[in-house]
């Protein structure tokens, strides 16, 4: 197969014209049988295979959806992409994935290349708090779903989960295990879902009647393990250490759990550990992990189709539905080995 074979050598090959050929790939009834067999064999002899991207630049409709994420070295968005793939599949689409890696920056980039490529739509979970990013994304009339966050005050639609009440799920939990002090392992400050992590867990201290300075806030730069392990470090340093952590996500929590374990300190004996996503590795870690489930795939999955309604219903066109849709899923408590009592 020779990827400067062109339909014009198609078209020489067979002895027909140009047109022709485009008929026989394109409208294969409006040819006769024995032109169609001829044109056939010589796509077949010179390894002919049409330009798919020229050909969707031409009708406006690419059958490419673009998929922006915060960091596929997160399981957790690796499930959600796997939920969008199979919804794109089954309308016949395909998905390109990126990876902002929590860089408006990067960020940025990649929405103007699914600007050149005229992506289908775009399922986003942003990394630009202040909405720079996306403000000018829209320009470009190209239909797009949040992931993971709430579009509120927005003509978009989003697909997310009620952090405020995942972050008092996990804290609560704590509280009714008997403690009185615990930590909150936080991530990046930008991220919206953070800071609806941490607003969950100061409602449960307050609704338990407890003063909110018994909550000790260990910021991490990034929410993953590496962060963890460090937040865990600076944890260990507490002249008051708490009796409890709560993570952000799992990957922090399997950092503080892997720097409690180097050091001696047993889980959840003398520290308990909540996580929040639920990936794959925290059933697998060497204590299992407490954690808020979110139904990663599930929100994959809605948002897909949430964006292929748009995209049907506009045409192609990109026009903003008149009504987005705010689909808010509900976080679960998985309770493991690291917050029971010994």
């Amino acid at each position: 197969m020779s990827p400067s074979v062109s339909i014009k050598d198609v078209a020489r090959a067979a002895g027909v014209s140009v047109g022709t050929v485009s008929n026989v790939i394109n409208r294969p009834d409006t040819v006769t049988a024995e032109t169609r067999a001829r044109v056939q064999g010589a796509i077949q002899r010179l390894g002919y295979v049409r330009s798919e991207s020229a050909r969707q630049l031409r009708a406006g409709r690419s059958r490419i959806m673009g998929m922006l994420v915060l960091d596929m070295g997160n399981p957790f968005f690796v499930d959600v992409a796997r939920g969008a793939e199979r919804a794109a599949r089954r309308a016949g689409l395909g998905v390109m994935v990126c990876n902002s890696a929590q860089d408006p920056s990067e960020e940025a980039e990649y929405l103007a290349l699914f600007a050149e490529q005229r992506v289908r739509g775009v399922l986003i979970t942003p990394a630009d708090s202040t909405g720079r990013t996306i403000r000018a994304f829209r320009r470009h009339g190209i239909p797009f779903v949040l992931v993971d966050r709430v579009a509120d005050g927005t003509t978009e639609s989003s697909v997310s989960v009620d952090d405020v009440a995942g972050g008092a799920m996990a804290v609560r939990h704590l509280i009714r295990a008997g403690h009185r002090s615990v930590a909150y392992v936080s991530g990046p400050p930008v991220l919206q879902q953070v800071r609806d992590r941490r607003t969950g867990a100061f409602h449960a201290f307050a609704e338990a009647g407890l003063g909110t300075d018994r909550l000790h806030e260990l910021p991490a730069a990034r929410l993953d393990v590496a962060a963890g392990r460090d937040a865990g470090a600076r944890l260990l340093g507490l002249a008051d250490r708490p009796t409890a952590v709560f993570c952000a996500n799992d990957l922090l929590a399997l950092g503080v759990l892997q720097s409690m374990v180097a050091v001696g300190v047993r889980v959840p004996d003398d520290i308990a550990i909540v996580g929040y996503d639920d990936i794959e590795f925290a059933a697998a870690a060497a204590v299992p992990l407490t954690s808020v489930r979110q139904p990663a795939f599930s929100m994959g999955s809605m948002a897909a189709d949430l964006l292929l309604e748009e995209t049907e219903a506009s045409g192609g066109a990109g026009r903003a539905p008149a009504r987005p849709r705010r689909v808010v899923l509900q976080p679960e408590l998985v309770v493991r080995r690291s917050t029971l009592p010994p």
